[in-house]
């Protein structure tokens, strides 16, 4: 196989020059070479051309830049639009895109990881300790509980609450565990019940109950005191609205004869010689009264 014949830089830039100079001209390209006129005709023009401009160029170097032209030599034809040319320009324009999606994904990770380890994190540990936190608090609220109805109520949540989980059901089984938790607190108090008194302090009421325009229930306002003779907050079902409420006073309805006994001892001096009326006893739901009393309470007046 003969080697390849080296063409001189010289020449090669001559007809590069042609080439060019023809491209520039393109009504002589138009009229010569695609009306089929003959090139020799056409190397005479280019060598006219390049005479004006007293530049001497051999009719070989004309024929090979009129040659060079015929076959699209020097003309850059770029690639067709593919995945391959999209990845290569990608590529090579890299330095304006890359850094400004580096910040803009580096700022979305730090969102992300921010976002997760303050709402969704703790979520999640507040479902895997869910189940512990149920047990625990019904285990505890058995071992303190004397009384019937407090066990009861607690068994009845603590199925209740299981089914809940069961069901993947998170919200109601907080919500259990939320009633689960006031159970508790209610049993874990002590205090005794004793009626208020003092300055512009009412020790008692009456209220004209719905419905029976003729009638009165009477009410001696109580309050909750401790050990340390500190006035605590206690949960009290209102039975006017079968509401509870977390209040340190409350009424608790008695007889008219009890009522007017309460009063009288009152307005001798001022001070209600009796006035502790019931105790609360750790495990218990409600506390043991001394006074004759449905049980019945209030907690608006």
């Amino acid at each position: 196989m003969p080697a390849e014949k080296k063409v001189p830089l010289e020449d090669l830039m001559v007809a590069m020059d042609v080439v060019d100079t023809l491209r520039h001209r393109d009504m002589l390209v138009d009229r010569e070479l695609d009306a089929d006129v003959r090139r020799e005709r056409l190397v005479e023009k280019l060598r006219e051309i390049y005479a004006s401009q007293g530049i001497e160029v051999t009719d070989k170097m004309l024929n090979e830049g009129v040659r060079a032209l015929e076959e699209d030599r020097f003309i850059f034809t770029p690639a067709p639009d593919s995945f391959s040319t999209f990845l290569a320009k990608l590529y090579v324009t890299r330095g304006k895109w890359m850094k400004p999606l580096v910040t803009l994904l580096t700022l979305f990770f730090l969102l992300s990881t921010l976002y997760y380890m303050i709402f969704v994190r703790p979520q999640q540990i507040e479902k895997e300790n869910l189940p512990r936190q149920i047990e625990n608090v019904y285990r505890d609220l058995i071992e303190r509980s004397a009384d019937t109805q407090a066990t009861t109520t607690a068994n009845i949540l603590h199925q209740e609450a299981g089914d809940a989980l069961k069901g993947d059901n998170t919200v109601l089984a907080k919500e259990k565990l939320k009633g689960l938790k006031a159970l508790l607190q209610q049993l874990k108090q002590s205090y005794r019940v004793q009626i208020v008194q003092g300055p512009n302090r009412r020790s008692g009421i009456w209220r004209v109950p719905p419905g029976k325009s003729n009638a009165k229930n009477y009410y001696l306002i109580v309050e909750a005191v401790d050990a340390e003779d500190k006035k605590i907050t206690v949960a009290i079902r209102n039975e006017e609205n079968d509401e509870i409420a977390y209040v340190k006073s409350w009424g608790i309805r008695v007889d008219e004869e009890t009522f007017h006994r309460i009063a009288q001892d009152k307005a001798d001096d001022g001070i209600i010689q009796e006035r502790v009326v019931g105790v609360k006893n750790s495990g218990y739901l409600n506390p043991l009264y001394t006074i004759s009393t449905t049980g019945a309470t209030i907690t608006k007046w």
